[in-house]
């Protein structure tokens, strides 16, 4: 099993679409994906087609779960994710989707309980994993987008570490300090946890006939600042957005069309890093104008 946080410190940028549609494309090549919804704000779990309304799936939000951790009592993730394989199960060869569902009032008590223990306890969450990782391929990891204590536990989780970043200038600094975090996560947890930065994800980018400066210069700027930007970029296009209303990602609702081929060159592009020394990474070119 193989951990994939999606992190940036710079909200709107995407990175819950980047979530799902990751993971999604990863069940549409026949993986066995776990989403986890580490955001409050519940964004994953809605892109999935799932709101935590009832007093049932309220009792199964993974805040609870990650507050009975942090208090000694061992934790069943497999009592409290949903399966949202009804979502691929109309392709051939396709794999299981399951989330980890999040709501906000348990979610942020979750987060006030990491934030008083320290670093210490962040990495709560990957030691629940680890008892499951019999069950999936992969783990996609959606993160709060700001430095929080919520956000430094996805990251101790992790096995590798994405972040987003939308072709502007604020999204580049977020990115970049993204960046630097995962670097200092070994230490903090004493070497139990050490996440691999993987790259960034650009993300709706406009066609290069469209580059203005303020693209060009961002993009130059993430190869400046190290974050290995993928070759795949994933264009501006409101299907993705739209797909949020229908509970359905992109990747999955318009395979056969441009969000599908995206999502899936880029889904492509992230496993290849895996098996990759850094050294044979392929970015792209820098920019001259």
């Amino acid at each position: 099993m193989k951990i994939i946080a999606i992190a940036t410190q710079k909200g709107g940028v995407g990175k819950t679409s980047s979530t799902v549609n990751i993971g999604a494309a990863l069940a549409l090549a026949g993986q066995r994906v776990l989403v986890v919804d580490l955001d409050p704000q519940a964004q994953a779990g809605s892109a999935l087609g799932l709101n935590l309304s009832s007093q049932d799936q309220l009792a199964r939000s993974l805040g609870w779960v990650i507050q009975a951790g942090l208090q000694g009592m061992r934790a069943d993730l497999s009592a409290v994710w949903f399966d949202r394989s009804e979502l691929v199960a109309g392709f051939e060869g396709a794999g299981t989707l399951h989330l980890l569902a999040s709501e906000e009032s348990t979610m942020t008590a979750a987060q006030d309980l990491i934030h008083k223990a320290g670093y210490p306890a962040t990495p709560v969450l990957r030691r629940m994993l680890m008892d499951v990782a019999d069950a999936f391929d992969f783990v996609v990891i959606d993160t709060p987008p700001a430095v929080s204590s919520m956000a430094a536990t996805a990251l101790a989780a992790a096995d590798y570490v994405l972040t987003v970043c939308v072709p502007e200038y604020p999204a580049l600094k977020g990115a970049a300090a993204t960046r630097g975090t995962v670097r200092y996560v070994k230490g903090r947890t004493d070497g139990e946890c050490d996440p691999v930065y993987l790259g960034a994800i650009v993300n709706r980018s406009n066609p290069p006939s469209k580059w203005r400066a303020q693209e060009v210069d961002t993009r130059n700027g993430m190869l400046d600042a190290d974050l290995a930007p993928f070759p795949a970029d994933i264009r501006l296009d409101n299907r993705i957005s739209d797909s949020f209303a229908f509970g359905v990602p992109a990747v999955v609702r318009f395979a056969g069309h441009a969000p599908g081929r995206m999502y899936g060159e880029l889904m492509c592009q992230v496993l290849t890093r895996m098996r990759q020394p850094q050294a044979d990474w392929d970015t792209p070119a820098r920019i001259v104008a």
